[in-house]
């Protein structure tokens, strides 16, 4: 990769692993399941009058949208409001790999390899040991709230495969489109209607800039630039870039609010990335034929769109090339 092009992978990266942290400072305008709705509504609008039609059809927009817009971060959400803190959340929603690699061996017929199912091996040692500092610093319920919602990403990057967008760009606006009435009814019913409008009505400058943070920095342009990176060369080469995420996701979360780092979270940390490298970057073991040269030509870019598509961040990381968001 180019100098510019590798600097701007690592800015990727910085965005989405800073947008836990803005996600927390959200979390105290906004009830979670608002905030998230708010996200959406703003990444939607006003992109989805300029990317034009959907080019897939609307079972795998939906699909999508349920599983990563209304699970995956009505899920993240919650569960950092409910005290699981920004720099471990960044960490622990990485093993969205691991439930990824297992839903496409089961559903997608893709047999792991040695070396994948090591790296699984890997990271949710690397989780056990999170569980083990969050225990300790954190609620029990948030983080399994958060490994939820890692859980749901991995659906979402299974449909997301299956969907197989030819754009990347136009199929992640469309599907911001679907949480957002679902979210809102969702937070009246289980957040209050008096606590929406009580958060609406305080919205200050800070509130505004969380919400556009989180929609405009982290979604729009980190996932742009993400596709982008992914148009001009291969996704093996773009994908570990996403490891840096929680790197950048702790040390921030240290930085601006104070979160201590304890020896167990970073040996959670070498753990969990090195294993989601290892299951991620991994290739599959083909199942019953190896594909002709133009088959796999053809599976090379959907791996690229895959990933790009699953790069849709904001408290969401991307996963490594066929892990594949948020990111």
């Amino acid at each position: 990769m180019r100098p510019v092009h590798t600097a701007l992978a690592v800015l990727v990266a910085a965005v989405w692993g800073f947008n836990f942290v803005v996600i927390e400072i959200g979390l105290g305008h906004f009830p979670p399941l608002l905030l998230s709705a708010l996200r959406f509504l703003v990444a939607a609008l006003p992109a989805v009058f300029f990317v034009g039609p959907p080019k897939v059809a609307w079972k795998w927009i939906v699909g999508v949208g349920v599983a990563l817009g209304i699970a995956k971060f009505g899920l993240l959400f919650t569960g950092m409001d409910a005290g699981m803190p920004a720099g471990l959340s960044s960490l622990v929603l990485q093993v969205q790999a691991v439930f990824t690699a297992v839903l496409a061996a089961v559903v997608l017929r893709e047999r792991p390899g040695r070396v994948r199912l090591l790296g699984m091996a890997v990271a949710l040692s690397g989780i056990a040991v999170a569980a083990v500092d969050g225990g300790t610093s954190g609620p029990v319920l948030g983080f399994t709230l958060v490994v939820a919602a890692a859980a749901c990403w991995g659906v979402s990057n299974v449909l997301t495969r299956k969907a197989s967008p030819p754009d990347a760009l136009n199929f992640m606006v469309w599907v911001c489109t679907v949480p957002v009435l679902p979210l809102f009814g969702l937070s009246l019913l289980l957040e209050g209607p008096e606590r929406d409008l009580a958060a609406l009505r305080a919205l200050d400058w800070s509130g505004v800039g969380v919400i556009a943070y989180v929609a405009w920095v982290s979604t729009v342009f980190g996932f742009g630039a993400w596709g982008y990176l992914l148009r001009r060369y291969p996704a093996s080469s773009v994908a570990p870039f996403s490891l840096l995420v929680p790197v950048f996701g702790m040390s921030s979360a240290a930085l601006v609010l104070g979160e201590q780092v304890s020896g167990l979270r970073w040996a959670a940390a070498v753990l969990l990335v090195g294993g989601v490298a290892l299951t991620s970057l991994a290739p599959a073991r083909p199942t019953a034929r190896t594909p002709a040269p133009a088959e796999a030509r053809a599976g090379d870019r959907t791996e690229a769109r895959t990933a790009a598509a699953a790069a849709v961040s904001a408290g969401s990381r991307p996963a490594a090339a066929d892990a594949s968001p948020g990111r």
